[in-house]
């Protein structure tokens, strides 16, 4: 019998309950209409919840525990909190259209959290299978911050572009296209010249415009599974060798 009074990995739990303490901040703003902050607190929690993974694997403190608790944060963090914010920043006059899209987006980012549940370990560490849920949620983030200080979308055209967007996310997460982890990739040891170069480019991007820069990479990193399948399988279809021709004595004429 296995003895649960063993006690906890501290470090990466307290990170795991920052981005819990931070999804739940985000229901908050969303109840009081400040959409602006609800956004930044989702994008708070995303930067928790690479944290406490780091953490964990640097400091070889993993557990089954803190894989669940993990999970269970994100559902608050990932699902509840953008959909709400999604539902009341754009979709509420929508009424059963609009709760239904959210509702259909929280559900799909579960299953995905429940498929990497039960794939832990038994797939490759350098891919996520699906879209994962704290990406569509920063994609949401990113767009409101960058409607509210650049788009200004209308009331006429949001919700339809809305709805479209969460169909998309939802589809994206609960599907079998891989999307990198980046897990294998370390910041020590020497890098080519045009890393450097790439990132004084974001940093200059995020300085001036972050709203666009974050924008763009959550989006791009969403679209990143469909580009690389679609290429594969280009590639896939030039290169297949045709089947051979059968010899004229073997032929059968009708």
């Amino acid at each position: 019998m296995k003895d649960y009074r063993r006690g906890i990995y501290l470090i990466p739990n307290l990170l795991t309950t920052g981005n819990l303490f931070s999804g739940f901040y985000a229901l908050i703003a969303v109840f009081n209409a400040d959409y602006l902050h609800a956004a930044m607190a989702i994008l708070v929690a995303m930067a928790f919840d690479a944290l406490d993974g780091k953490s964990a694997r640097l400091t070889k403190t993993t557990s089954r525990f803190g894989v669940e608790y993990d999970s269970l944060a994100d559902v608050v963090s990932f699902g509840v909190a953008p959909s709400l914010l999604i539902y009341s920043w754009a979709l509420s006059s929508y009424g059963r259209i609009g709760w239904v899209a959210v509702f259909l987006f929280l559900a799909c980012g579960t299953l995905r959290l429940a498929r990497f549940n039960v794939q832990v370990g038994s797939v490759e560490s350098k891919h996520f299978v699906g879209l994962p849920i704290p990406a569509a949620a920063g994609v949401i983030a990113s767009l409101v911050l960058l409607d509210h200080h650049i788009l200004r979308m209308g009331a006429e055209i949001k919700p339809l572009l809305i709805l479209g967007l969460i169909y998309s996310l939802a589809f994206l997460m609960v599907s079998t296209l891989h999307y990198r982890s980046f897990k294998d990739f370390h910041l020590r040891g020497r890098k080519p010249f045009h890393v450097l170069v790439s990132a004084v480019l974001v940093l200059i991007i995020l300085a001036a415009e972050p709203q666009i820069l974050l924008f763009v990479m959550f989006s791009g990193y969403a679209l990143s599974g469909v580009v690389e399948h679609s290429v594969a399988a280009l590639v896939r279809k030039m290169f297949r060798h045709p089947a051979p021709t059968p010899p004229a004595s073997q032929r059968h004429d009708v």
